[in-house]
Order: structure tokens, then C-alpha cells, then sequence
């Protein structure tokens, strides 16, 4: 007889790489093609204009072969000269990531909204912009996975923009599945990778820049060589597209896949979609006593919840036990490591998985709580 923890497959409740649908998944298992042929063309051409709608803009979306952080690395590379200045918005990991990027290349960073129990205070970079006159860009991270902060990516744009720089935006865990609307909000340069809201394996990232990114392009004197935005926007935009070096083309048969299911879902629904996970996951979680980790913040991504553990339970406890349950949730991260408990309801997630979720963590809560008696 089979027992409970083999009747069902693991589910993967984490912040990403999230749950690959089976259909993205054989997309992936069909014999490899030629990346220089004219059916491989139309396959990324496809692919391409699919991202589209998902960042809400009109320009040319460049494949970047690499996880997220190789297109943001990209957009450093692409836009700066050594000694440029920016403003880096950290209330989170990937916040600070991109202040770390930025400095390995040499540029200035002046780091603001550090505070990682806080959203991204527009006053605050304006603040920044008024002090420092010299900067060239402002950096900010949409949804960051280590807090569940949805930072206003468009109120920086717009201070950004009133101030005389680029605004560089990490969607990384957010385009597909939280409204980004690149050419509405006037972000300049937005990455995004195939492993979270776009339900396909880890290894494509995705930049879209604005006109006025491609004007910095033109100036800017980092080395770049496999990390060539113009490169790469040169090859994309082909009568019959191409990328510059060997494409990973089975990835490429995924991403594809995948966004035909966004289509077909119709991307209302799907953004909808993960307002009802979210909603769910955190009326559920209050009802069993957990708290939002970051307590502080106004506006939550509908991608991920990070909770803190009940007073006395053992945040590492919950996850075994719902471990043995065919569950996969993450660790916190970084201050939120000792009590921290991160859920991702994005991509492929459905409402059933996550009730599923949640009557697993109710039992698990109670089993800790009252421990069996001998």
C-alpha cells in the first residue's frame, strides 16, 4: 500500500525555480534542432513576442543565455562607464545585488531604502538625486523573494525620470505574474528569467530597454563581450532572428510553451491567478498564527509570502514536517533567517495547491504543538 508521502509528487511551494507544467516540460524532450535554421527562427521570434504583454511594452525583448542575474549583469555592463553613479534601492537581497554588480564593474554606488522591513520610499531616492546631481541611474528590485516587499516600481520611474536618470527594474520575480508595464510606468530597463512566473527551467534571462537605454549604450565603455546588449538586439531583429552565439534551444521550446499557457489562460486570469494564491496563503497563515515577516511593508507581491513562525515552533520543524508531506517551501534568508518560512505561490501554482499547502501546515502546526503523548 502506498503511503501518503508516495500517492503524490512533490510539491513545489518555493520562491523559484518554481513547478514546470508537464506540457513545458516535453517541450523540452523534443529532439534538438539546428539553432541557425529557419524553424528554430520562428520558434524564438514566437517566444519573443510572447514576453511582450508580460512586460507590458511594445519594444524588442533580448534573450540574455544565463539565470536573472546575467541580464541584470548586462544592464550594468551595457549602460556605464567606470566611475558613473547610481542610486541602488537595497531593501532586500536582490536590491543589494544590484549594488553589488554595479560596484564590481567599477561604478559608484550610493545605496538608499536599506531597511529591508520597508518598501522603496520615492522621497527617499528623490532625496538621493537632489544630493548626488551626477547620477546617471536608479536601480530597484519589483518583487524581492528574501522580504515579499512589491516595491512601486512606477513612483521611482517617475522620480527617476523627473531627475535625469535611467530607472533599471529586477522582475525577475514578478514579470508574468504581477501587472509590469514597462512603457506605461517609463522604466528603462526591465530583466526578467525563465524559472519563476514564466513556469520553465532556470538558465534564459530577458532585458527590455528603453530608447533612452539604448541612447547609454552608446557611450558606455564597460566590457562586455558575451553580455552584448546591442549585440544581441542586432541578431534578435533579423528578418529570420537569431542570437549571437549557440542558443540553448530546448530552453527556448520551453519558455515558448510556457507563455502560449499564459496566452491561453489569458493574462487577466493569470495575474488574477496569483492575487487569489496570495490572498489565500495569508488569510490561511493569520488564521494558524504566523505573521508577515516584514511587517512593516505596505504592498505585498502576489509571487511569495514570508512568514514568520508561531512564538516556540521551529520554522526549520515546519518545513520537515511538511517536507514529509510532499511539500517544498524555502528557508528564509539573510535577517530573516532564524525565523523566516518563505512560500512561493507563482507560475504553475493553482488554488489547489495552495489549499493543499495550507491544510499541510495547519496539521504540521498542530502536531508540533502537541507533541504525542507516551
Amino acid at each position: 500500500m502506498h503511503t501518503h508521502c508516495h500517492s503524490e509528487p512533490l510539491l513545489l511551494m518555493t520562491p523559484g525555480p518554481s513547478r514546470v507544467p508537464d506540457r513545458v516540460r516535453e517541450a523540452g524532450a523534443r529532439p534538438m534542432i539546428h539553432h541557425r535554421t529557419p524553424e528554430f527562427s520562428a520558434v524564438l521570434a514566437d517566444m519573443l513576442a510572447g514576453l511582450r504583454p508580460l512586460f507590458g511594452t511594445k519594444a524588442d525583448v533580448l534573450p540574455v543565455h544565463g539565470t536573472g542575474r546575467a541580464a541584470m549583469e548586462a544592464a550594468v555592463a551595457n549602460l556605464f562607464c567606470a566611475g558613473d553613479e547610481i542610486v541602488a534601492c537595497c531593501n532586500g537581497k536582490f536590491g543589494a545585488m544590484w549594488a553589488g554588480i554595479a560596484e564590481a564593474y567599477g561604478v559608484v554606488v550610493h545605496r538608499v531604502c536599506t531597511d529591508w522591513n520597508r518598501d522603496v520610499d520615492p522621497d527617499e531616492v528623490d532625496a538621493a538625486l537632489r544630493t548626488h546631481t551626477g547620477v546617471r541611474a536608479v536601480t530597484v528590485t519589483h518583487c524581492d523573494t528574501q522580504t515579499g516587499v512589491l516595491n512601486d516600481v512606477e513612483a521611482v520611474a517617475a522620480v527617476a525620470r523627473s531627475r535625469g536618470a535611467l530607472l533599471l527594474a529586477d522582475g525577475i520575480s514578478s514579470v508574468g505574474g504581477v501587472p509590469f508595464r514597462f512603457d506605461d510606468w517609463g522604466v528603462d530597463v526591465a530583466v526578467t528569467a525563465s524559472q519563476k512566473c514564466l513556469m520553465s527551467p532556470p538558465g534564459l534571462a530577458f532585458a527590455v530597454l528603453s530608447d533612452r537605454a539604448w541612447e547609454a549604450t552608446r557611450t558606455a565603455t564597460l566590457p562586455r563581450v558575451y553580455l552584448n546588449l546591442p549585440g544581441i538586439r542586432e541578431f534578435v531583429t533579423r528578418p529570420r532572428p537569431q542570437t549571437p552565439g549557440t542558443t540553448p534551444v530546448s530552453l527556448v521550446f520551453q519558455v515558448r510553451e510556457a507563455v502560449t499557457m499564459i496566452a491561453e489562460e489569458g493574462v487577466e486570469n493569470v495575474l488574477a491567478r496569483h492575487q487569489e494564491n496570495a490572498r489565500t496563503v495569508r488569510q490561511r497563515a493569520a488564521a494558524l498564527g504566523f505573521a508577515m515577516h516584514a511587517s512593516g511593508l505596505r504592498r505585498l507581491s502576489p509571487t511569495v509570502t514570508v512568514l514568520r513562525a508561531p512564538e516556540g515552533v521551529d520554522p526549520q520543524a515546519i518545513r520537515d514536517g511538511l517536507r514529509r508531506q510532499n511539500i517544498l517551501v524555502a528557508a528564509g534568508d539573510g535577517p530573516f533567517k532564524a525565523a523566516g518560512l518563505r512560500i512561493g505561490h507563482l507560475g504553475d501554482i493553482r488554488p489547489p495547491d495552495v489549499g493543499r499547502t495550507m491544510d499541510a501546515l495547519g496539521e504540521v502546526l498542530h502536531q508540533l504543538r502537541e507533541p504525542a503523548s507516551g
